[in-house]
């Protein structure tokens, strides 16, 4: 992750933000040790300062428009507060009777984990999480799947297609993604000294080898 610079965020090294996010949700949330370990994976495992972004390494040897950016649901209609959302009147699904309309090929409130998500980093880390049978709660699945899906807990775009557990997960995602975005700082973590915290945590909520 240290050998990642991400091309809209190039400040600073993708381990340092996990860190940083991690340890800046610990330092409030001192009881809730299974956000602190989303913390550390969203990313770790679901970012490019998330481990979801070993795909942009030897590992996974995808360009970086394959793994960063806003993630947004496929088979219903684009919203406007996707980011370029001008360039979707080139895809044939813009033009499609039945993906081209809001609910296209969902019911209202089947809940995003039954919306297929264009890809990144974020669903990587996600199916690595559930494949290998995590014991994390479901809300720091939420968090891992749809950190990058900014038109939903930033806009508020696609909430017809939430169930009641989704509303109370978004509440966790909104907090969260306070420390994501602005818990960077020229501070750094010393990685020594928090190690074996986080190992401990690992080993609480994943098993002792992890299939990628």
């Amino acid at each position: 992750l240290n050998e990642i610079v991400e091309d809209s965020d190039p400040v600073l090294d993708d381990l340092q933000h996990l860190l940083q996010t991690a340890e800046a949700i610990r330092k409030d949330y001192p009881n809730e040790n299974w956000l602190h370990l989303t913390g550390l994976i969203h990313i770790i495992f679901s970012s490019a300062a998330d481990l979801g972004k070993v795909l942009l390494t030897e590992f996974g040897e995808l360009p970086q428009w394959a793994v960063v950016g806003d993630t947004f649901p496929l088979g219903c209609a684009f919203d406007e507060s996707i980011v370029h959302h001008k360039y979707f009147k080139d895809n044939p699904d813009s033009k499609n009777p039945v993906h081209s309309t809001k609910n296209g090929i969902y019911q209202e409130g089947c809940g995003p984990e039954n919306v297929v998500m264009s890809w990144g980093h974020d669903d990587y880390m996600y199916m690595v999480a559930t494949e290998n049978g995590t014991t994390l709660p479901s809300a720091a699945l939420f968090i891992i799947r749809y950190h990058s899906f900014y038109p939903l807990h930033k806009s508020g775009a696609c909430t017809y297609l939430m169930n009641e557990e989704d509303v109370e997960n978004l509440k966790w995602l909104h907090l969260f993604n306070k420390y994501d975005l602005y818990s960077k700082s020229k501070v750094r973590v010393d990685v020594e000294r928090v190690k074996p915290y986080y190992l401990s945590l690992i080993e609480k909520y994943f098993p002792a080898k992890l299939r990628w």
